[in-house]
């Protein structure tokens, strides 16, 4: 059985930390599968995850399925032509 949906729950998923001091990451709420992308300085990350009380996840605890047509992110559009 599915577990229910529960908007007190908050998701992150690291990215990557660019050169420029941004964390790029990925925010959920409710359910992991369904997030914005996000970006703050690393500072701000740091607040923002605590005053969140987020939970971490990651490819082991919710992989991404790079199969799927659907299953891409705005910063896969910046590396790559989608008309291809």
């Amino acid at each position: 059985m599915a577990e229910e949906f529960n908007p007190e729950k908050r998701f992150v998923r690291f990215i990557e930390k660019r050169d420029d001091g941004f964390v790029e990451f990925e925010f959920a709420v409710g359910e992991p599968e369904i997030f914005a992308e996000m970006i703050l300085k690393a500072e701000d990350y740091e607040i923002f995850c605590k005053e969140q009380g987020v939970v971490m996840i990651d490819e082991d605890s919710n992989p991404i399925d790079k199969s799927d047509d659907f299953e891409w992110r705005l910063r896969d559009a910046t590396q790559k032509r989608l008309d291809k």
